[in-house]
C-alpha cells in the first residue's frame, strides 16, 4: 500500500526550510507572502497562511514590520549589522570616551529609530542602551526614565516638522494644513498617535505651536477661546484616532505575517457566508462592488465634515 499523501502546505514548508538550511535564504532574506505563496504553489490563502505560521512556529521566519516575514538568524532576531568598533589605541582604558560622547541627541535618537521601525513597546532603556552600546545606566545622566524618554522624543519629531511662519488668511485653509501636519507626523512615526494623551496631556513643547494655530486662528475668525479650544482638542482626538490604527496594525501584521489585505483575504470566505444569507442586503451590495479602504481618504473625508460642521459657528460669531 502507498504511503499518506502529504498535506499540501507540509510539502511547501519542507520547501522553504531546505532553502533556508541551504542558504539559499540568508537571514534577513524576505520569504514568499501568503499572496506570492498562492500565486507560485497554486494554493487558498488559508493554506498560505498555514505554511508561514507553521515555519514561524519552527523558528524558522519572523514578521519584521514595515519590511514582511523574513528569515532568523540562528540565535538572535533579526537586526541590522553594526561594524565593529574600531581598536582605540589607549585600549580598554579608553572605554569612558565612548561614554562621554554619549548626548540626549543620541538617545533620543536611537529610541526614535527603535520605534519607527519596531514599535513602541520595542523602546526600553536597555534596548536603546545597546542599540549605542553604552552602559544602559549612563542614559540616565541625560534622562530621567522612560516617560522622560518617551516625552523627548514625541518633542523631538513635532520639532522636525514645525508649521509655516505665516499661516493661509481663511480659518478653513489654516486648519486643514495644521491637522495635515499633524496627520503625516503620524503618518511618519505610527508610535506617536497611541504615545500622545488626551485625558494626561504630556508637556510637549514642540506641540504648543500646534494647540496655538488653531486656538488662534478659531479665535481671530469670531470664535470664543473655549470653543476654540473645545475644537482644537476635537480635531486632534479624530486625527488621532484613526492614526493608532498604524500602530495596532504594524503589531497585528508583525504576529501574523500578514499585512491588512492579505488578512482581509482570510476572512472573506466567512463574510460572505454571511452576507449569502441576505439579511444585510446593503452590506451584501457593497461587498459585490468592493470597497477600498484608505486610512488617508478615511481621514481626509472626516475632517472636511468636522470643518463643515465648525463653519456655522464661526459664521455666526463673525455676523455677531
Amino acid at each position: 500500500m502507498g504511503g499518506q499523501a502529504v498535506p499540501r502546505y507540509s510539502q511547501i514548508v519542507a520547501e522553504l526550510r531546505r532553502r533556508i538550511e541551504t542558504g539559499e535564504l540568508a537571514p534577513g532574506d524576505r520569504v514568499p507572502s501568503t499572496r506570492e505563496i498562492t500565486r507560485q504553489w497554486g494554493v487558498a490563502m488559508a493554506t498560505a497562511t498555514k505554511v508561514l505560521s507553521e515555519l514561524r512556529r519552527e523558528g524558522m521566519v519572523l514578521a519584521v514590520p514595515g519590511v514582511g516575514t523574513v528569515v532568523a538568524a540562528p540565535s538572535r532576531p533579526v537586526r541590522a549589522t553594526r561594524p565593529p568598533a574600531p581598536a582605540h589605541p589607549g585600549g580598554p582604558s579608553a572605554a569612558p570616551l565612548v561614554q562621554a560622547s554619549l548626548t540626549l541627541g543620541r538617545i533620543v535618537g536611537a529610541a526614535v529609530a527603535v520605534a519607527d521601525t519596531e514599535g513602541l513597546a520595542a523602546v526600553s532603556m536597555r534596548r536603546v542602551a545597546a542599540e549605542l552600546d553604552v552602559a544602559t545606566m549612563s542614559l540616565y545622566r541625560h534622562v530621567a526614565d522612560k516617560d522622560d524618554l518617551l516625552t523627548r522624543m514625541m518633542d523631538g519629531v513635532m520639532a522636525e516638522h514645525p508649521l509655516p511662519a505665516d499661516p493661509p488668511e481663511g480659518w478653513r485653509e489654516a486648519v486643514e494644513l495644521a491637522a495635515r501636519q499633524l496627520w503625516d507626523l503620524f503618518r511618519r512615526h505610527a508610535w506617536l498617535a497611541p504615545a500622545l494623551s488626551v485625558t494626561r496631556p504630556q508637556i510637549i513643547v514642540s506641540a504648543l505651536p500646534y494647540s496655538e494655530w488653531i486656538l488662534a486662528t478659531l479665535h481671530a475668525h469670531g470664535l470664543d477661546l473655549q470653543s476654540a479650544f473645545t475644537a482644537h482638542l476635537m480635531l486632534l482626538n479624530y486625527a488621532r484616532g484613526i492614526a493608532v490604527n498604524l500602530e495596532t496594525e504594524r503589531e497585528a501584521e508583525a504576529h501574523s505575517g500578514l499585512d491588512s489585505e492579505e488578512w482581509m483575504d482570510t476572512q472573506e470566505p466567512a463574510l460572505l457566508a454571511v452576507l449569502r444569507t441576505g439579511r444585510f442586503p446593503a452590506l451584501s451590495r457593497l461587498a459585490t462592488a468592493g470597497y477600498d479602504f484608505d486610512l488617508d481618504a478615511l481621514f481626509e473625508f472626516g475632517l472636511q465634515r468636522l470643518l463643515d460642521g465648525l463653519a456655522p459657528l464661526l459664521d455666526e460669531s463673525s455676523a455677531g
